[in-house]
C-alpha cells in the first residue's frame, strides 16, 4: 500500500498539533500520585524545573496514614499557566487529623505534554 506525501504531511501536522491533554487533568494525576507517593507517576508529571524535588514530592506522605484527597475540583484558569483547585488532602498524623488545601498550581508545556510545575503565586 502506498501513501500519497500529501496524505502523509497531513497526518503529520494532525499528530504534531493534537492536543497535549487538559493541564488541570494533569494537576489532578500529579495531586493523586503525591498523595500515593508514586514516584514513577510524578516524574513523569513533573516539569524540568521542578527535578530536584522529585523525592521530596514523592515522600510527602510516606509517614502518614489515613491519607485521602476530598472535593478535588481543578479547572485552568483561562488560557493561563495557572490550574486553581478546590478541595483537600486530608492526613492522619498520630490520632489528629490535617487537612491541606489544594491551591493554584503552576504548569508548562514540555515536550508537547503539560507539566506541574509548583505552587502559582
Amino acid at each position: 500500500m502506498r501513501i500519497a506525501p500529501m496524505t502523509l504531511l497531513l497526518a503529520l501536522f494532525l499528530v504534531a498539533c493534537a492536543d497535549a491533554g487538559d493541564p488541570a487533568e494533569t494537576v489532578e494525576k500529579y495531586i493523586q500520585a503525591k498523595v500515593e507517593g508514586d514516584a514513577i507517576q510524578i516524574r513523569a508529571l513533573l516539569c524540568s524545573e521542578m527535578e530536584s524535588v522529585l523525592e521530596r514530592e514523592s515522600r510527602t506522605f510516606e509517614s502518614v496514614s489515613g491519607v485521602s484527597i476530598e472535593g478535588m475540583d481543578c479547572q485552568q484558569e483561562g488560557e493561563s499557566s495557572v490550574v486553581r483547585c478546590q478541595g483537600k488532602i486530608i492526613a492522619l498524623y498520630g490520632t489528629e487529623e490535617t487537612e491541606f488545601p489544594l491551591v493554584s498550581y503552576r504548569v508548562v508545556k514540555e515536550d508537547g505534554e503539560w507539566k506541574w510545575c509548583g505552587e502559582a503565586p
